[in-house]
């Protein structure tokens, strides 16, 4: 017997239930996990509101570290005791103990522990994407990091910063100033106090920036456009003050015939050779500590309503991890 966290209808952190579950045997391409440590991403609390759907009754989570426990008959490259880490889809990482197709399992090297792998994985895949993949970022550039004191955000700036490009975060407090220069930011803006479009373009002299990471959403989206120098790129990948709203191709043209993209870490891990090769690269800075990450948050995984309340209130720093 094990328990998960489950919901049967969308909404606030109150419709999260700890309920108990049978875990079955698992299926032939399936691995048996007891899980050690589970991450939480903003993409949890989308699919707990409904903005990104499932089907109902359903878990949650998309990462977790853990230990396997029985392995499919038709699963090769793993054995009983290994140390996995996993990414959704499908959803279900709440779980004391899940089956999880072996196609969405990687090893965990030594020198990364379970709760570095759990909170790390699935936002170090996000930023390889958008660092290495969405836009190749090259030393020279000129980036902006929406939320940069952020789990996501701290990893995008090291590892930008140790890219060679200049990296501008901005971030809602002075205490996230801190911690965004600490992390790499080379110039903070803090949006409490400062346009931040007005100042990214004080800071490049009137240029405006290559690429902005926008993972806020509709609170930033115009802000965001307008720190771009023409024919730059948006890469908008969270909501975490609502989605943008639909607009005028025309927007684009006129603010510089700038470009747009909407991305998901679920399309530039589709493959299982891309998922191995991005978690590779994020494993490996991990253990060789080129990115260092800051778990400043823990809760039992029963508090995991608590944990979205937290995240949601923008309570949060760095990374945040639930233990079953």
């Amino acid at each position: 017997m094990s328990h998960a966290i489950q919901i049967s209808e969308t909404g606030g952190p109150d419709v999260m239930r700890w309920v108990r579950q049978e875990v079955p045997a698992p299926k032939p391409d399936e691995l048996r996990i007891r899980n050690t440590a589970i991450g939480l991403n903003f993409i949890d609390c989308y699919h707990r509101s409904g903005l990104y759907a499932l089907p109902l009754p359903s878990g949650l989570g998309m990462e977790a570290a853990g230990v396997v426990e029985s392995v499919g008959s038709d699963v090769t490259g793993f054995k009983v005791g290994d140390r996995v880490a996993t990414i959704g889809p499908p959803v279900g990482a709440y779980a004391e103990i899940r089956n999880m197709p072996f196609s969405r399992v990687v090893k965990i090297p030594d020198g990364v522990d379970d709760k570095t792998a759990a909170a790390g994985l699935f936002k170090g895949l996000t930023a390889h994407y958008l660092l290495f993949r969405t836009w190749p970022v090259k030393a020279g550039q000129t980036i902006l990091v929406q939320a940069a004191a952020g789990g996501v955000g701290q990893i995008m700036t090291q590892w930008a910063h140790h890219l060679g490009a200049t990296v501008i975060g901005t971030v809602g407090s002075d205490e996230k100033a801190a911690l965004a220069l600490q992390r790499g930011c080379h110039h903070v803006i803090n949006y409490q106090r400062e346009d931040f479009a007005k100042r990214t373009h004080e800071i490049t002299q009137g240029r405006g920036v290559d690429v902005v990471y926008d993972s806020v959403g509709k609170a930033t989206f115009e802000g965001s456009l307008d720190c771009l120098r023409p024919m730059g790129l948006m890469v908008s990948f969270g909501n975490a003050s609502g989605p943008i709203p639909a607009f005028d191709p025309l927007l684009l043209m006129k603010k510089g015939s700038l470009f747009f993209t909407r991305a998901s870490l679920v399309d530039y891990t589709r493959q299982r050779e891309d998922l191995l090769a991005g978690a590779d690269a994020v494993l490996q800075a991990l253990a060789k500590a080129d990115v260092k990450l800051d778990i400043n948050q823990t809760y039992s995984l029963c508090e995991a309503a608590q944990a979205h309340r937290d995240i949601e209130a923008r309570k949060t720093t760095g990374s945040t991890v639930l233990l079953p």
